[in-house]
Order: structure tokens, then C-alpha cells, then sequence
């Protein structure tokens, strides 16, 4: 079997288009798990993964890049909260509707309800969070974290909204949670849900084919609300933003047009 009928293989099972990825970056990491695992070519690993469920879902996490951590990028969420923060709180009638798309454990998320509860009441925040993988999104739906992935976060969040396990693990208060709803959504297949102030996309497109890229960022543009802002990666810059009807505001965030 050739890395072309392995995709096909691979849409079958697990309904990821891998065509829709960066080939060389893409077939190294498959390359490396299937070598990790000691298999010798892709007809075993096929077999393998239709019948081994842990194996399976090592593949699902592994090629959907499910990196995290808390304030990613710390300086990004400054911008946030002192200049694109407060034209989203003042156009929103004392609401805001978030999505924070391929959330993988939370984080994110997470991190996102804490800093607008610092300006908004519990119940006029609506996170919506997703991911591909229902792996991650359990992990996230559980809230418990290694403190490394914290290492950005305010303390003042810290102790505010953790109660701590053990010298490495913290768990996530449930004043938290509340704001947070997660699903499973497929950026390349699913529909969009609609009528955001903010979507949150960081640090996921960049294993995406050009083409992919540009489906995605016209799908979130349809998904926002008419004065509505996309965040996107550190390595995400979108050059053509003005032909997918984006304004640039700062780097890396950007509004409807």
C-alpha cells in the first residue's frame, strides 16, 4: 500500500482528510508513529488501527496536533484584552458569543472564560469549544492539568480558579466550566455554527494545505457577526486577507470586513 491508498484508507476509517494537509510534514509524523510502533509498512498499520482501539486513538491524537497550553503566547492575550477586548464587550449589548475552534484539551477555552469573567458576569458568556478529537475533549470536559501547561497563566488565575491535586496536577473550578460548552467538529467537514463575536483558531492551519486554509478562513468569516474577530496563530499570519474580506486589526487578529 502507497501513502495515496493510505489516505483513502484513513478518510474511510476515521472520516480525516488527509489531502487537506501538508503532505512532506504529514507523511513524516505518520512515518514516525508507524515506526515508533514497529510497523513495517502501511497495509499493517491499517489493520492495526481498524482493530486495536488504543492504537487508534493514538493515531486521531497524533496527526490533529493536539499541543496546548494556558496563555499561549502571553503578549497575543494582552492585545487581547486591552485593545480588541473592549470594542467586542461595547458592540455586544453586555453578551459575548466565543468559539474557540480546535480547543484540543481546553486550555484555551479555559483561559478565554477567565479573563472576560474579569468584565462580564458568568451567564452573559457563551464559549463554544471544539475539536476533532473526543479523545482531547474528555481530557478537557475533566479539567485537570499538569502545572508545566500553566506556566503563562496569571497567578492570580492560578488561585483563583485551580484547586490544586498534587505538587504537578490542578484541577479546574466548576465557575469555569460553566462558561465552556465542548463538542466534536471537524474544521475540514462539518458545518459551521454561527453568529460569533470572536473565534479563537491558533496554532492549527498551519499544517493545512493553501487551499484548506482558505476554506476554513471564508467558513469562519460566514460564522461571525457583522463587527466579528478572528485570532489566529503566532505562525498564522494571513497575507490575503483582503481578498477572504478580513481587515487586519493587529498581528494576528482580524476583523470581518
Amino acid at each position: 500500500m502507497n501513502y495515496e491508498q493510505f489516505k483513502k484508507h484513513i478518510y474511510r476509517l476515521t472520516h480525516i482528510d488527509l489531502n487537506s494537509y501538508k503532505e512532506r510534514q504529514m507523511k513524516r509524523r505518520i512515518d514516525v508513529l508507524t515506526q515508533k510502533n514497529k510497523f513495517i509498512g502501511y497495509d499493517d498499520y491499517v489493520h492495526a488501527l481498524k482493530n486495536d482501539k488504543e492504537l487508534y486513538e493514538e493515531f486521531v491524537g497524533f496527526i490533529t496536533i493536539n499541543v496546548s497550553e494556558f496563555y499561549r503566547n502571553p503578549e497575543q492575550w494582552r492585545i487581547l484584552e486591552e485593545e480588541i477586548l473592549p470594542d467586542i464587550l461595547k458592540n455586544g449589548n453586555g453578551m459575548i458569543n466565543v468559539w474557540s475552534a480546535a480547543c484540543s484539551t481546553g486550555d484555551e477555552p479555559y483561559s478565554l472564560a477567565m479573563l472576560l469573567l474579569d468584565y462580564l458576569p458568568k451567564d452573559n458568556i457563551r464559549i463554544l469549544a471544539t475539536d476533532i478529537d473526543r479523545k482531547v475533549l474528555s481530557k478537557a470536559e475533566e479539567g485537570i492539568y499538569n502545572f508545566k501547561s500553566m506556566s503563562n497563566l496569571p497567578v492570580k488565575y492560578i488561585n483563583q480558579y485551580f484547586i490544586k491535586i498534587d505538587e504537578k496536577r490542578y484541577k479546574i473550578k466548576d465557575s469555569i466550566k460553566e462558561c465552556v460548552r465542548f463538542q466534536q467538529h471537524d474544521l475540514l467537514e462539518d458545518s459551521y455554527p454561527m453568529n460569533f463575536d470572536l473565534i479563537i483558531c491558533r496554532n492549527v492551519v498551519i499544517y493545512f494545505t493553501d487551499e484548506a486554509k482558505t476554506k476554513i478562513y471564508k467558513k469562519f468569516n460566514d460564522s461571525m457577526n457583522s463587527n466579528g474577530i478572528l485570532f489566529v496563530g503566532c505562525t498564522e499570519q494571513i497575507v490575503d486577507y483582503k481578498e477572504l474580506n478580513y481587515d487586519s486589526l493587529k498581528s494576528f487578529f482580524y476583523k470581518k470586513n
